[in-house]
């Protein structure tokens, strides 16, 4: 994975506060954003970024082609392992920072990582970078949402907004990002079964016991 420079998008475009139109964005030719009508958009060290100003926060787009020798992942830990190793690289490029609400999310068929970066924001305050990572054997996605901590309470659904416009190519699956797709049981599935499987057993315990007590009496 090409290094990603946090401090790249801050320098490339001036904040501004005032109040943008959205409008679908392709950053290439299988991933669409909703950006700010008034997105401005650069290639520098290879990647290619999109940046605008919505009323609330900043918003950056990074597609960072992965080497073309990237050997393919085969199995999901092995994404995942890729996944803590992105965060664990954003948290050393921050001095002082902390990453906060790290959690497993999908964007259509693929699984992405979500978290928070706290920073100080060099004014006495603090300053949230939201970020979603996609990982792919091409390409890392990786889709930021900016905001100082006063306005925290008001960037909600312009953050939502901005997230759940990410729309993917049906040409991108799993598979582009591991290549053995896991086929065990979720938690869930397997709680259901095995629940289902100790009521059956408990149910014929019961049976067996009643048919010994009857003999008994008999």
């Amino acid at each position: 994975m090409k290094k990603i420079l946090l401090s790249l998008t801050l320098l490339l475009f001036t904040v501004a506060g005032f109040s943008q139109q959205f409008k679908p964005v392709k950053v290439d030719s299988l991933v669409t954003v909703s950006m700010p009508a008034a997105y401005k958009q650069k290639d520098t060290l290879g990647q290619h970024i999109y940046a605008g100003t919505g009323t609330f926060g900043y918003m950056t787009v990074i597609v960072a082609p992965n080497e073309k020798n990237n050997t393919p992942l085969k199995k999901e830990k092995d994404l995942n392992k890729v996944l803590k190793e992105y965060i664990t690289h954003i948290q050393s490029q921050s001095v002082g920072g902390s990453i906060q609400n790290v959690r497993d999310t999908t964007v259509g068929t693929l699984k992405a990582k979500a978290f928070t970066l706290k920073s100080d924001d060099g004014a006495g305050g603090f300053q949230f970078i939201k970020f979603t990572l996609i990982y792919t054997q091409d390409a890392t996605y990786t889709f930021e949402y900016i905001y100082p901590s006063e306005r925290q309470a008001l960037m909600g659904d312009e953050y939502k907004s901005f997230i759940s416009s990410i729309k993917l190519s049906r040409e991108l699956q799993r598979n582009d990002q591991y290549l053995v797709p896991d086929t065990g049981m979720s938690a869930i599935t397997k709680l259901e079964i095995y629940g289902s499987a100790g009521l059956v057993i408990a149910f014929v315990v019961v049976l067996l016991v009643r048919k010994k007590n009857n003999l008994v009496v008999g």
